[in-house]
């Protein structure tokens, strides 16, 4: 057995155009013997082009649990394993944390070899704020659930960042107009580094109104940038969460009030709670 274990690297790959590939991460493509990808057949191509011989092996949602273990054991015999996404940089919004977290129980080096990621690609060119920022990733699929977790950060003023698919994009605006109001100002990245990137921003209802006109607007990756709440409208949340908060005190406990209030209005569920103890 090897005295020296192997290494688990992190590694960023293009979300689109592939020559934004660092040289460091072609290298340690090159020199690893085992790439875990969230698919390997989308992985191929990008390895063929840097003639990549590790072997490929697939890591995703479905049979994470199960290789896990393999690859760890791979590491601790001595061997490096390079771990990659489909694209951008892995863990964000993509498989990968229950492998990270083995290796380093393990008390194996874990180390990031950074690059693309579509999240902070778009808040650069947004123009929204970007000293705090949320990220959400993708919302749910149906919009009584979408709406739901929205109205959660209606109050929320920090740069909102989420992901969204091309067949629920339009569907998915139209809910943020319902639950933020159409003149919330946001940004729409469409494939990012891709042939056919844009980025459209304007006020939700506006964006509504483009993305819905124009089918090429619906095709692609997509990532959405919703403008934090002001702070007229945080107080306006606040106000009218306390108002509910008030009602469903006269029935229910403070603590469950305080939940249900925060998640009817998105107002904060901790100031809430301490209003009732003043």
């Amino acid at each position: 057995m090897n005295e020296q274990p192997g290494r688990l690297w992190v590694v960023a790959t293009p979300i689109g155009n592939l020559d934004d590939l660092s040289r460091r991460a072609e290298e340690v493509l090159c020199a690893v013997k085992l790439i875990a990808a969230e698919d390997t057949r989308h992985s191929a191509p990008l390895l063929a082009r840097i003639g990549s011989r590790a072997q490929a092996v697939a890591l995703h949602e479905h049979n994470e649990r199960e290789q896990v273990e393999r690859l760890v054991e791979g590491m601790l015999q001595g061997g490096d394993v390079a771990l990659i996404s489909d694209a951008g940089t892995p863990l964000i919004s993509d498989p990968g944390f229950r492998l990270v977290r083995a290796a380093r129980e393990a008390g194996l080096v874990v180390s990031p070899v950074p690059g693309a990621c579509a999240a902070i690609a778009a808040l650069s060119v947004a123009g929204l704020p970007s000293d705090r920022f949320v990220f959400e990733g993708f919302l749910a699929a149906k919009s009584s659930a979408r709406r739901e977790r929205l109205q959660q950060l209606v109050a929320e003023s920090r740069t909102l960042i989420l992901y969204e698919s091309s067949h629920r994009i339009l569907a998915s605006l139209q809910d943020m107009v319902a639950v933020f109001g159409g003149q919330r100002h946001a940004v729409v990245a469409r494939e990012l580094t891709k042939v056919f990137e844009t980025v459209l921003s304007g006020s939700l209802e506006q964006l509504v109104a483009r993305v819905a006109s124009d089918a090429n607007q619906q095709r692609g990756e997509f990532v959405v940038l919703i403008a934090g709440a002001s702070g007229e409208e945080a107080d306006a949340t606040l106000a009218e969460g306390r108002r509910v908060f008030a009602l469903l005190c006269e029935e229910l406990a403070p603590a469950r009030a305080a939940r249900m209030a925060a998640a009817i209005t998105g107002a904060p569920r901790k100031q809430l709670y301490e209003a009732s103890n003043n």
